[in-house]
C-alpha cells in the first residue's frame, strides 16, 4: 500500500508533549483529578515517596518530606525531561515553616530539576499575587497539623480568621463533595478574602466554581494551586475552575 494514499493528518503528530514531574506522597489517590488541571499537551509523570505505616499526622508530614526521598523521586522523573517538578503535598511542605519550604525546592533543583514548585509554596505565591492577607481554612487533618498550617500562613503575614478540620487519619480521598462544600461554607468568615482548602488528597475540582459564585471570593485548593504554579512557569494558561486564578495566570 502506498503510504501517501493513506488519509493521515497533515501534521507529523502526536502533539508535542510538555512534561510536569510530580512527587506525590505514597497515599495519593487523586491522579485523575490532577489530569483535569492541565491542557492536552501536558503530561504528568508521577513518582511517590516510600510507604510509611502511619496515619495522616504531623509524623507523616515529616516522613513524606524527607529530603533524600524527594531527591530520589526527582531523579526518577528527570529522564522524561519535565520542565518543572512539583512536590505535591501541602502538609509536607508547610510543616516546618517557610524557610523549610524554600529548602525543599532547593533539594529538588539540586537533584536536577529545571524548576521546582511545592504546594505550600504555590499557596504563598497565589496569596501574594492576589494581595490576600486574611483567610479562612479547611483541612482534613487533626488539630495539631492544622495549627502548623496557621503558623505557616502567619509567617507569610496572612491572618487565619477562621478554621475547620475534619480530623481524618486516612481515606481523605473518599470524602464526598457534599461534605467538603458544607464544611467550606461553615469554615468561611465574612471578613476572609479567600478560603484555602488544604491537602492534595481531598477532592475539590467540581466544588470550586459554585462555591466561588456563592461566596464571592476565591476558593483556593491544593491541587489547583500546585498545577497553576507549574503551568505559570511553563507560560501556559490555567485549566479548570477558579476565576481569580485565571486573572493572575
Amino acid at each position: 500500500m502506498d503510504f501517501a494514499a493513506l488519509d493521515f493528518p497533515a501534521f507529523d503528530g502526536p502533539v508535542a508533549q510538555r512534561g510536569i514531574g510530580v512527587i506525590a506522597p505514597f497515599d495519593l489517590a487523586l491522579e485523575r483529578e490532577l489530569w483535569r488541571w492541565v491542557p492536552m499537551e501536558v503530561s504528568l509523570h508521577l513518582a511517590r515517596t516510600p510507604y510509611e505505616p502511619v496515619p495522616v499526622s504531623m509524623e507523616m508530614a515529616h516522613l513524606v518530606s524527607n529530603a533524600q526521598h524527594l531527591a530520589a523521586a526527582t531523579r526518577d522523573v528527570l529522564h522524561v525531561e519535565p520542565e518543572v517538578v512539583a512536590y505535591l503535598c501541602t502538609s509536607g511542605s508547610f510543616v516546618n515553616g517557610v524557610d523549610a519550604e524554600h529548602a525543599l525546592r532547593k533539594v529538588i533543583c539540586d537533584a536536577g530539576a529545571p524548576q521546582a514548585v511545592t504546594t505550600s509554596g504555590a499557596l504563598a505565591e497565589v496569596l501574594r499575587q492576589l494581595d490576600i492577607g486574611r483567610v479562612s481554612v479547611l483541612t482534613p487533618y487533626d488539630a495539631d497539623l492544622t495549627a502548623k498550617l496557621h503558623d505557616f500562613l502567619g509567617e507569610l503575614g496572612v491572618e487565619t480568621l477562621s478554621s475547620d478540620h475534619l480530623g481524618l487519619g486516612g481515606g481523605i480521598w473518599k470524602v464526598s463533595y457534599r461534605t467538603i462544600a458544607e464544611r467550606i461554607i461553615a469554615a468561611n468568615h465574612d471578613d476572609a478574602e479567600a478560603i484555602f482548602v488544604s491537602c492534595t488528597n481531598l477532592p475539590t475540582y467540581d466544588v470550586i466554581d459554585p462555591l466561588e459564585s456563592a461566596l464571592g471570593k476565591p476558593v483556593l485548593t491544593a491541587n489547583q494551586l500546585t498545577m497553576w504554579a507549574c503551568l505559570r512557569r511553563m507560560e501556559l494558561p490555567i485549566v479548570g475552575p477558579g476565576q481569580w486564578l485565571r486573572e493572575v495566570s
